[in-house]
């Protein structure tokens, strides 16, 4: 299986099942739609951001149709300007490279380091999808397991709602 194999061994340890599918490279939302077409699951798209002074590091998890206001969460962290994270920071806090931002990286945060917002309407998924730390791939899992995952990890995570009016694409 394509994908990191440090996160296929904490699966099977937490006994976590998951579907698996691999496709071509997918680095955007608009790659990977093209080979999602017969999964049965909620996308989601992946933002890593670092504060201004490059101190804080924020992962924003949200369904893929949904635009975030960036100013919003901005005023909300109170960390000032909010940018991507280089791609250093996404090997140091992840284990990733561009294009495969997943929260399954955090099996590599082993300092809790990262903080995630989640959009809220993810709490309404039966099932989710992420890389599995690698782009040419996407494995499903379901909303349950998917937080036991990330309690596991022990990173702080909240909800949130900083998305604009005309958040969904093609409505």
């Amino acid at each position: 299986m394509i994908g990191d194999p440090a996160l296929y061994d904490l699966l099977h340890t937490l006994d976590i099942p998951f579907q698996y599918y691999e496709h071509p490279p997918a680095a955007t939302i608009d790659e990977a739609l093209r080979y999602w077409k017969d999964i049965d699951a909620v996308f989601c798209r992946n933002i890593f951001f670092r504060n201004h002074k490059g101190n804080r590091h924020y992962l924003v998890i949200m369904r893929h149709d949904r635009l975030l206001d960036i100013h919003a969460l901005e005023k909300y962290v109170r960390q000032g300007k909010l940018s991507f994270a280089s791609e250093a920071r996404l090997q140091k806090y992840l284990g990733v490279k561009p294009g495969s931002v997943s929260p399954f990286g955090l099996i590599h945060d082993r300092e809790h380091h990262v903080h995630l917002f989640i959009d809220r309407l993810l709490s309404e998924a039966e099932k989710l999808t992420f890389h599995p730390n690698d782009n040419r791939a996407t494995l499903v899992i379901s909303n349950s397991n998917f937080f036991r995952f990330l309690k596991h990890t022990g990173n702080f995570w909240e909800w949130i709602d900083f998305f604009f009016k005309d958040q969904f694409a093609g409505q």
